[in-house]
């Protein structure tokens, strides 16, 4: 009797989906994908409920009266939405930033931001905005600091 318990434990059950695949009680009944799916459903909402919490509360404290936030508003939403999906798009696109060329898992990232091919990843092959020189005297004061020494004069 014991044994039939715990081999209908173990027995996989469909995805609560009904995608077609078995999932587990780890995942909530899913199977992987559509886990990972909720998840990243999850994960998007929360940061678009975070962009609207923002975007609410830099009108409600730049704006003067309450008629005026209300026209903007939907407005500020909508581009703030717009340059959310810029950035996620905007990320390592497998080409090179310069030619174009599919650059794969070779790509180089530069300091400047792009991915760039073989021909292109030095920086003076590609016209490359990013201060050297600055970021290296940024770093040799962070590595070197001012010693100073105490203001004690010896008297004898």
């Amino acid at each position: 009797m014991e044994q039939q318990g715990s081999q209908n434990a173990q027995e996989p059950l469909p995805c609560a989906n009904n995608c077609g695949f078995f999932g587990s009680p780890a995942t909530r009944n899913l199977c992987s994908k559509c886990f990972r799916d909720s998840l990243r459903r999850a994960e998007a909402q929360a940061v678009a409920v975070a962009v609207a919490a923002t975007a609410t509360a830099a009108l409600t404290t730049s704006s003067s009266s309450a008629a005026a936030s209300a026209g903007p508003e939907p407005a500020t939403a909508a581009a703030t939405d717009q340059e959310v999906g810029k950035g996620l798009a905007k990320g390592k696109s497998g080409r090179c930033a310069a030619c174009g060329r599919k650059v794969g898992l070779m790509g180089f990232e530069c300091r400047c931001g792009g991915v760039f091919c073989g021909a292109h990843r030095y920086s003076d092959r590609h016209g490359c905005g990013y201060d050297y020189r600055g970021a290296g005297r940024d770093a040799i004061a962070r590595a070197n600091p001012v010693v100073r020494a105490d203001k004690q004069v010896d008297k004898l």
